[in-house]
C-alpha cells in the first residue's frame, strides 16, 4: 500500500471516529477502494501467517466442525479454514467486503454474511467450535471492546477453541490509533466472560513496536 491510500484510510477512519460512528468507517474504506486490494491497509491476498503457523503447529483440521472468522475482511482467513475442513460462517460489518468476497471466491463453501459484532445472530450463541479473530477488537475504540470480546466470547460452544492475533503493547505505552495495539490485561475480558486462557505468545516488536503481536488461545471450563 502506498503512502497516499494509507493517508487516505486514516482520513476516512477519523473523520467517522469524530463523528461519534466508531464502525462505519470501515464500509466507506472498502467501497472507496473500488476493489483494489493494494487501497486496503489490512489486506494480504493470503490467509494470516499467524493463523496459518498455529494451524500447522497444532495440526488443527476441522473435520466438518462449525468455525466463525470474526471481521472476515476479504475473506482469506475463512477460505484457508475452509480448505482444512472446517464449516465456516465468515462476517463483516461491511457488506461491501462481503460483496467482494463473493467476487474473489465465487465457488466458495463459506457462508459470508454482514453483520454486526454487536447485534449478532441469536443462533450464534453457544455454537462454534472454533473462532478466529485478528486485529478487530483493535481496531474498536476501547470503550467498545469489552463488550466486543463478552460477545466473542458466547458464541463458543463448549469444549471449543479461540484463537485471538492482535497488535500488541505494555500498558504503559501509548496506543495512538487506529488500530490501537492491546495489552494482555485488557483481553482478560474473555476471561471474565467465561473463557480459560490456555496459552499466550508474545513476539515480534524488537525495533519495531507495530510489528509485535499477540496470539492467545482461549477455551471453555
Amino acid at each position: 500500500m502506498n503512502d497516499t491510500n494509507r493517508q487516505n484510510t486514516r482520513a476516512i477512519a477519523e473523520r467517522h471516529l469524530a463523528a461519534g460512528d466508531a464502525l462505519g468507517w470501515f464500509d466507506e474504506v472498502y467501497a472507496a477502494a473500488g476493489e483494489d486490494l493494494d487501497a486496503i491497509p489490512w489486506a494480504e491476498a493470503e490467509a494470516n501467517p499467524n493463523l496459518v503457523q498455529w494451524l500447522d503447529r497444532a495440526d488443527c483440521r476441522g473435520e466438518g466442525r462449525q468455525a466463525l472468522v470474526v471481521g472476515c475482511g476479504l475473506g482469506d482467513d475463512a477460505e484457508e479454514l475452509s480448505r482444512r475442513g472446517f464449516k465456516v460462517t465468515a462476517f463483516d460489518i461491511s457488506p461491501s467486503s462481503i460483496g467482494w468476497c463473493g467476487k474473489r471466491f465465487p465457488y466458495s463453501k463459506v457462508a459470508y454474511q454482514a453483520a454486526d459484532l454487536f447485534q449478532a445472530p441469536e443462533a450464534w450463541c453457544g455454537y462454534f467450535d472454533f473462532i478466529f479473530e485478528a486485529y478487530t477488537l483493535q481496531s474498536l475504540p476501547p470503550e467498545l471492546r469489552p463488550m466486543a470480546m463478552k460477545n466473542i466470547a458466547q458464541f463458543l460452544a463448549p469444549g471449543g477453541i479461540l484463537l485471538v492475533v492482535a497488535r500488541g503493547r505494555d500498558g504503559h505505552e501509548p496506543a495512538m490509533g487506529p488500530p490501537w495495539p492491546l495489552t494482555h490485561a485488557e483481553l482478560g475480558t474473555l476471561e471474565a466472560s467465561g473463557l480459560v486462557e490456555e496459552s499466550f505468545e508474545d513476539y515480534g516488536g524488537g525495533g519495531d513496536p507495530g510489528s509485535r503481536r499477540f496470539r492467545v488461545v482461549y477455551g471453555t471450563f
